[in-house]
């Protein structure tokens, strides 16, 4: 009875412990759609709170660096927004150039595709034939791609109706992006205006509400993560450069086409960790097989090859390096956040990751720490 008195509260955590993980088992499905809906709704804030870690990067060094001389009272009110304005100028700018390399190079290579369709067809036709293909082949492959043909266009023909919902579908789910884009941009617009002021309010409330040992650890944790986001961009635009420098020399070398327009592309994309680079080699291979067949694959091999670099060598060693992520981390974190939440998951998981595995690896360290005090026979 003395027993059952005296651990009495562990008695009832561990029963409502219990409840909770059945309740949880038993309802995950529930549970995880409430979670995905809540994620739903707070995806511009999400978005904003991610658009802001990203340009406060920037956002300081032009503070620091350009304007580190103008203290003046004029100057201290307006060089906040005169920094967050020269910020968006310059990542508009980026956005920009990128885009007005890619799209009339796309441009031209649909028209290209459409005008030359038959003629690469006949050159299919004739690589065949040189391998020694018989005739009865080449003629059903013929007859494959003129099939293929129709049917594209008996299709769109007779499912007019089912092909406008979608394109309304997809319009609007378009749609609800870019506004969830334009109010996560508003929002970092503010979180960067007022980010001392939010800072100074949040402790204000940890300090009135939480005792001082959680108030300590989570100020930790958040000094941890703007660290840890700030490493992240940072060796993330490194990694980014050092694969479109690389890019372009193997093109240069290889004599492949568009050299400097893929390279940027692939380099952008390479932003999106470990598998961004393959978004940009499936438009560079579009744009090079329209050029010459043989120069895509050679793109395609090279671009392997520069992969196999990246993952496993330059992306581990910079951005890992970078975030205080091993390497077999970093690919987990990628993964993972692929799986969860597409782009942004990529974009989110490795600096998350490496966030909870400081906080992991420093517990452990402490808890080893007071162990190795205890006398040894205690331990026995």
């Amino acid at each position: 009875m003395n027993y059952l008195e005296k651990n009495k509260k562990d008695i009832i955590k561990l029963i409502l412990f219990t409840v909770t993980i059945i309740f949880a088992f038993i309802n995950i499905k529930s549970i995880a759609i409430f979670f995905l809906y809540i994620i739903k709704i707070l995806m511009p804030f999400i978005i904003g709170i991610f658009i802001a870690f990203v340009l406060n990067v920037l956002l300081n060094f032009i503070e620091n660096k350009l304007f580190k001389k103008f203290n003046s009272k004029k100057w201290i009110k307006l060089k906040r927004p005169l920094s967050i304005l020269i910020t968006f100028i310059i990542i508009i700018t980026v956005l920009v150039f990128i885009l007005g390399l890619l799209i009339p190079q796309l441009q031209n290579t649909v028209s290209l595709f459409t005008k030359n369709f038959d003629n690469y067809k006949n050159q299919t036709i004739e690589i065949l034939n040189n391998f020694g293909i018989n005739n009865e082949t080449i003629n059903k492959y013929n007859t494959s791609i003129n099939n293929i043909k129709n049917e594209i266009t008996n299709y769109i023909n007779n499912n007019k109706n089912e092909i406008m919902e979608t394109t309304l579908g997809i319009a609007s789910s378009l749609l609800g992006t870019i506004t969830s884009l334009i109010l996560g941009i508003v929002f970092a617009i503010y979180l960067l205006l007022k980010k001392e002021d939010l800072a100074r309010q949040f402790k204000k409330i940890m300090r009135a509400y939480l005792p001082e040992k959680y108030e300590k650890r989570i100020q930790d944790i958040a000094n941890l993560t703007n660290i840890t986001f700030g490493n992240f961009i940072t060796g993330q635009c490194l990694e980014a450069l050092i694969i479109g420098v690389l890019c372009f020399v193997g093109m240069i070398i290889l004599q492949i086409p568009y050299a400097s327009t893929i390279s940027v592309l692939v380099g952008f994309t390479a932003l999106i960790p470990v598998f961004g680079a393959f978004i940009g080699t499936f438009i560079g291979a579009f744009l090079i097989f329209m050029i010459s067949p043989l120069k895509a694959i050679i793109f395609i091999i090279f671009i392997i090859i520069l992969q196999q670099l990246e993952g496993n060598i330059i992306y581990p060693k910079v951005v890992g390096k970078s975030v205080g992520l091993p390497s077999i981390w970093v690919m987990v974190a990628v993964t993972v956040g692929a799986s969860v939440y597409g782009v942004l998951g990529m974009l989110l998981s490795v600096p998350l990751c490496s966030v909870l595995y400081s906080i992991i690896k420093t517990d452990v360290n402490s808890k080893i720490e007071e162990k190795n005090k205890i006398p040894a026979q205690i331990k026995r």
